[in-house]
């Protein structure tokens, strides 16, 4: 039985999806913790089942996007039978996964994969006024209409006209739930550079806004957000995070009413100065978010949401599945430390990324590796549509595979070796890819290529992208357990949540939100 779309799961059936997940998971770990530029040197093609070669071996880029990993395309035609448990490994995958397309059912409706939004202009929002359009990509527009939007009702459902954005980066969403949403909102993020340029971006909206008043009758301007330059310590309390946000978050005698900027017209809105809400809400309580909080950052606000009396809801969308700490590995590769003013006698961790719940925890099985996590962040309608392109760019994953050969065959210790993307490769016969490849690592380039190797290697370049994509189809089944998990710890905390596509996955692959609302007192 799998998850229907719209589909909100008791606590009962979250804790089965959750075992169901672990043991298909565990059962096909050789593929999700496979790298695929050992493809190679690790034989990985004949890991595979015999009878999964077999059928495998001829398949044609449209092919494997419509019979592998596309969940809807209907119908499929095979051009030879596959065995069962090829059948039953992609229909477990396909069945086990949080639909990904939006709840509400809108989404792209053009060859370019755009929301309609896009249509008229792809680099502008239809839906969204130029004032937040200035500075922000297409995808982002998307994303801060989208939850924007939802945070502003969770305000009203809690009565909170405060929020707290947590890794706001260049202050995008946050200058739309201020401006355009007229709530209090306090950002903070741990680089100054990008505080500073979201208070300079301020500063040039307020001078739009500005000028816009002249042309009109005079209206009250918003404030501004505030801006708090800080290192959310995932070891540290509820009360060291609020004591961060102390002097910076608008106090309680200042929660007014505010002027605000319509969303989707440029014109000041004198009628709408904000949520209704609860007027009976304690002022000092606040409703907490954060858009694609990197790795740990967002279990941290979902453990301070659920101990923190003033957070009354959350929205938390995550990314960097990678960087999640595991007890197996507690600081995983390229996730950014704590300032230098953090004590090193604090006490050794305990609560870790992933798992969060005590149900996921005691699951036999449960470990997820840097790799499987890794891949869940992989974009898999991304990939379907460069399938079915025929896209040069799938030669790269050959490239670097055949490359890793002739690397660990010169210098072992170079496995795995980190190697700058090498732009436009696909353009590049693999004689010019490899020269380039070879200095990255400190090889010389004229390293001798074996012609007769390269030229077997390159044959194979249709395995190598089957096989990235077996394992591809296994990223949102690792994204739906690690999302699933935080479901649990929220419910084994008396707090119920629901999980939303909100973006368009087309557009915005990590596109899920965990909402969070306390209810009562």
């Amino acid at each position: 039985m799998g998850v229907k779309p719209g589909q909100r799961l008791s606590s009962d059936e979250q804790k089965d999806l959750a075992q169901r997940l672990t043991a298909f998971l565990h059962q096909y770990r050789f593929l999700s913790e496979s790298y695929v530029i050992e493809f190679f040197t690790e034989d990985l093609w004949h890991q595979l089942p015999v009878s999964w070669q077999s059928v495998l071996q001829n398949l044609s880029y449209p092919q494997t996007a419509d019979l592998l990993l596309d969940t809807d395309y209907q119908p499929r035609r095979y051009p030879c039978v596959w065995p069962l448990s090829l059948l039953a490994f992609r229909a477990s995958a396909h069945a086990l996964t949080f639909p990904r397309h939006s709840w509400r059912g809108a989404g792209a409706t053009d060859a370019s994969a755009r929301p309609q939004e896009f249509r008229d202009n792809p680099h502008q929002s239809s839906l969204l006024a130029h004032i937040f359009r200035k500075h922000v990509k297409p995808k982002k527009q998307h994303e801060i209409r989208e939850l924007g939007a939802l945070v502003e009702q969770l305000c009203e459902q809690t009565g909170c006209k405060r929020v707290v954005d947590v890794g706001s980066g260049q202050g995008h969403l946050t200058r739309f739930l201020s401006f355009g949403c007229g709530l209090s909102v306090t950002a903070i993020e741990a680089d100054p550079t990008l505080v500073a340029t979201a208070t300079k971006f301020d500063g040039e909206l307020l001078l739009a806004l500005k000028k816009e008043e002249q042309k009109r009758c005079s209206y009250e301007l918003p404030s501004s957000p505030r801006h708090v330059t800080g290192w959310v310590d995932p070891k540290a309390s509820w009360e060291v995070f609020v004591k961060q946000l102390e002097g910076h978050v608008i106090p309680a005698g200042h929660c007014k009413k505010r002027a605000r900027v319509s969303p989707c017209c440029a014109a000041l809105d004198s009628k709408s100065s904000g949520p209704p809400g609860d007027e009976s809400c304690d002022r000092s309580d606040f409703v907490l978010t954060g858009l694609h909080a990197c790795g740990d950052l967002s279990p941290t606000l979902l453990r301070h949401f659920v101990k923190c009396p003033h957070i009354r809801a959350i929205t938390s969308v995550a990314c960097c599945y990678m960087k999640l700490s595991t007890q197996e590995q507690p600081a995983p590769p390229g996730v950014v430390g704590p300032p230098p003013s953090t004590s090193d006698r604090d006490p050794p961790r305990s609560d870790f990324g992933y798992p969060m719940s005590e149900h996921v925890r005691a699951l036999p099985g449960h470990e997820l590796s840097y790799k499987a996590r890794e891949g869940a962040c992989h974009a898999v309608e991304h990939y379907i549509r460069r399938l079915r392109e025929e896209s040069a760019l799938l030669r790269t994953h050959s490239y670097r595979a055949m490359l890793e050969t002739f690397v660990t065959e010169a210098r072992p210790q170079l496995r795995r070796a980190g190697i700058q993307t090498v732009k436009k490769a696909h353009l590049l016969t693999f004689t010019e890819y490899a020269k380039l490849g070879l200095a990255r690592v400190g090889l010389p380039p004229s390293l001798p290529l074996d012609p007769g190797c390269v030229e077997r290697m390159l044959a194979q370049q249709g395995k190598v992208v089957v096989y990235f994509s077996l394992a591809l189809l296994l990223a949102p089944v690792v994204e739906t357990l690690v999302l699933l998990d935080r479901m649990i710890y929220l419910q084994e905390n008396g707090v119920d949540s629901q999980l939303l596509p909100l973006f368009d996955p087309d557009f915005s692959p990590r596109n899920f939100v965990l909402v969070g609302l306390k209810t009562g007192g």
